[in-house]
């Protein structure tokens, strides 16, 4: 074999090697990732998780699309003030909440059960 052909196949070797194990690592991130992310939700983490609009700190609303620190309190002294909300959509009653942040959040909103049932 020449010396020209044997430094290629040193070199496609050497690159199969390396790619290989690539992969290992990539797969382990990806894994550990998605661990992270399904503790996360199963934790009552900040993804997917409902937020109940009557019971929410600051903390807790800040999660939601489209809201920042200013917006999360004033639902909380909205909610001071006025007493429970009845339905998710009377959070538009809020400053800085409008229909499309409603929108987005719509699926993680909820004011509980007891204001549903009214106990």
């Amino acid at each position: 074999m020449s010396r020209k052909k044997l430094a290629v196949l040193i070199l496609c070797l050497a690159s199969a090697v390396l790619l290989g194990l690539s992969g290992v690592v990539v797969a382990g991130d990806i894994s550990a990732g998605a661990k992270a992310v399904a503790s996360g939700v199963a934790a009552g983490g900040s993804q997917g998780s409902l937020v109940n609009i009557n019971t929410a700190g600051v903390d807790e609303l800040m999660t939601l699309k489209g809201v920042g620190a200013k917006i999360a309190q004033r639902i909380v002294e909205y909610r001071e003030a006025n007493g429970p909300f009845m339905s998710v959509e009377d959070l538009k009653n809020v400053k800085g909440i409008g229909e499309k942040t409603l929108a987005k959040n719509l699926d993680r909103l909820t004011v509980g059960e007891d204001v549903k049932t009214g106990k």
